[in-house]
């Protein structure tokens, strides 16, 4: 097969990315190194190759984009550039980077932001998937693609979520305001032609075989990238796929038309995804991706709590405060204590919040009251499983655990646009409730350990039969077939959306 054809004569659905890296994943070179080595081994890279109008090339990019459906696949209808921007067309310019490969062994790139800790832990979720499966078979590198790959001030951008979430009535606004297409594809159509230089010196760099996006940001910029190297034809086409890592309610900047393939955790998800132009064949609802410890057996609730230092007896709550240990955790411990007492023992999981953990263990409880206090942990699946009820933020990881693990949950926030449908969700599917004050939490909690001991017994049953502990290996599985096998799916999509 030519891959230096013309883009209409591509066989493929997404870009391919053989880049002239001739550099082993292993080095441990810096980014910085490694591109000054790609110049070394004779690539040509981004400070070789600049137009000397830099402002110019922009505009001459931009006026050539259009936003087709969906935000558009194919932005360039012709090579803004020229020859001024031209590189060595993919077998020659990937010779170095195919020389220093591992026989057999695929490179996959899983594109995230740090915004929440989410995408991260769904980005490892699924380089520990590829490990256990196939052992050395996939080297999986996880980058952050706004922070690392991206100039200023767009490198910046991540470091904004934390205060717009905290500010509840920003996020909403910005969050609605981007979610209709024209205004979300015409940013990112702004996006990629500023960012240009630095997402393709990424792909080169990285060279992978497959690449996997789990952040609603990380369609559109890299597709049109790799489509229009593809136009140039320096890389042959691979595989790129989204995983979704909401839970219902998604931002429409997950989905694009131009991917291989779309997994999504919940059939609501995948009617979205239909909304914005993907075709069923596209979109796979396998679940959420979550850490594979939760696939494991474990043993009897008894036998882990004897394992985890707590009574055997007690009726158990778990308090969950993400990454940053926020959602009120200490005024709904206050709460428990003065209302339930020490009926019940509880476990507090403060994430990197340590003077939450101090304030914590310092506290006076009454008597017979056992409380749990972590930092974090690696053991979430054994503590979850070991406890009766699990109070957390909407998010929609903890909620996938819990199910799993079969633990009723009592919601105590969200964030606005992306969490809000998973609310409805859990109270739908009746395997739990929602309550933001920490009276009303406390109030809850004692009523299930007492009063409502059935109902919490059916909300456990109910939610373990929701829960899919499978997903994650089925989503990899998939996603390793398209490593191996680009071009044996959705082969004439890639030419379609470029033509």
């Amino acid at each position: 097969m030519d891959f230096t054809q013309s883009a209409t004569g591509v066989s493929g659905r997404s870009g391919g990315l053989d880049g002239p890296d001739g550099l082993s994943r292993g080095s441990t070179l810096s980014c910085t190194g490694k591109l000054r080595a790609l110049s070394k081994h004779g690539a040509t890279t981004q400070g070789s190759r600049r137009p000397s109008n830099q402002v110019g090339r922009w505009l001459r990019r931009f006026g050539g984009a259009g936003i087709a459906a969906g935000g558009g696949a194919g932005f360039l209808p012709f090579d803004p550039l020229g020859t001024a921007h031209a590189a060595r067309p993919w077998p020659l310019s990937a010779l170095g980077g195919f020389l220093t490969k591992k026989t057999g062994v695929k490179r996959v790139l899983i594109l995230m932001s740090n915004t929440g800790g989410g995408h991260k832990a769904s980005a490892d979720a699924l380089k520990s998937g590829f490990e256990q499966l196939y052992r050395g078979k996939y080297e999986i590198n996880v980058v952050d693609l706004w922070m690392e790959h991206t100039p200023y001030p767009f490198n910046q951008l991540p470091k904004t979520y934390s205060f717009l979430v905290n500010n509840a009535w920003m996020w909403r606004i910005l969050y609605f305001l981007s979610n209709p297409r024209f205004m979300h594809g015409s940013g990112m159509a702004m996006a990629a032609t500023i960012c240009y230089d630095r997402v393709s010196e990424c792909i080169e760099l990285y060279n992978p075989d497959l690449i996997i996006s789990v952040h609603p940001l990380m369609q559109h910029v890299p597709m049109r990238v790799l489509i229009d190297r593809m136009r140039r034809g320096v890389q042959k086409p691979i595989a790129f796929a989204t995983v979704v890592t909401d839970f219902t309610t998604c931002h429409n900047s997950w989905f694009h038309p131009g991917v291989t393939q779309c997994f999504v955790p919940t059939e609501f998800c995948a009617e979205l995804a239909k909304r914005m132009n993907l075709k069923g064949d596209q979109i796979t609802v396998h679940g959420l991706p979550i850490r594979p410890d939760f696939s494991k057996s474990l043993p009897a609730k008894a036998t882990l709590r004897k394992r985890l230092g707590m009574d055997k007896e007690k009726p158990a709550v778990l308090l969950v405060g993400g990454g940053e240990g926020m959602g009120k955790l200490e005024q709904i411990v206050d709460a428990i204590a003065a209302e339930v007492g020490s009926s019940c023992q509880v476990v507090v999981i403060c994430g990197r919040n340590t003077k939450l953990v101090t304030k914590l263990e310092e506290r006076e409880y009454p008597e017979g009251m056992r409380v749990f206090v972590n930092g974090f942990v690696n053991n979430m699946n054994e503590w979850m499983s070991a406890c009766d009820a699990v109070v957390t933020k909407a998010g929609p990881g903890t909620i996938a655990e819990a199910l799993i693990c079969g633990t009723p949950i009592l919601l105590n926030g969200f964030v606005p646009g992306q969490e809000e449908g998973n609310i409805p969700y859990v109270l739908d599917n009746k395997v739990g409730a929602f309550e933001r004050q920490p009276n009303g939490i406390a109030n809850v909690i004692k009523d299930w350990f007492t009063a409502k001991q059935d109902i919490l017994k059916e909300m456990s049953q109910r939610a373990k039969s929701l829960g899919r502990p499978e997903a994650l290996f089925r989503i990899v599985e998939d996603l390793a077939r398209f490593a191996d096998h680009p071009f044996l799916y959705h082969q004439t999509q890639v030419a379609t959306q470029m033509a």
